[in-house]
């Protein structure tokens, strides 16, 4: 089943109102860039998925082999520079897991966190179709 997101765009700065259909968030753009700075922008909606796919995914493993860990807590920093090439981006990964488990185990969770489907759509093949417009209405 793919994955659709829609947005409704606001008049007030970058705001944009952002649905699955089921759950809403909002987006918008710091005030450096000339958003008001109410949600998240977009370079953090995109990080924001790595650190809870990598989260998840330790949460996931530690149940699954039945290992009792406490909470998981990511932390995910990016950097952007550009050059002559394109735009060259650096992500530092912190992800801390509670609870009484060997050094062996916590290794094996945070390997498979850099396995979880977000980590590995970032490094698969992208292809973007642009679709016809939407309709356009007049006001």
């Amino acid at each position: 089943m793919a994955t659709e997101i829609k947005i409704k765009n606001l008049p007030i700065g970058y705001q944009s109102i952002i649905t699955n259909g089921k759950h809403t968030i909002v987006g918008d753009e710091p005030i450096s860039s000339k958003g008001t700075d109410l949600g998240l922008s977009p370079s953090e909606l995109v990080l924001s998925g790595l650190a809870l796919c990598k989260a998840a995914t330790v949460r996931y493993i530690a149940r699954q082999k039945g290992w009792d860990i406490g909470d998981v807590n990511a932390e995910l920093s990016q950097e952007v520079k550009r050059d002559s090439n394109g735009l060259k981006t650096n992500i530092k990964v912190k992800i801390s897991i509670e609870g009484d488990i060997s050094d062996d185990m916590r290794n094996e969770l945070l390997k498979q966190a850099d396995s979880c489907y977000v980590h590995r759509q970032i490094f698969g093949e992208w292809n973007i179709e642009h679709a016809k417009s939407l309709e356009t209405v007049s006001v």
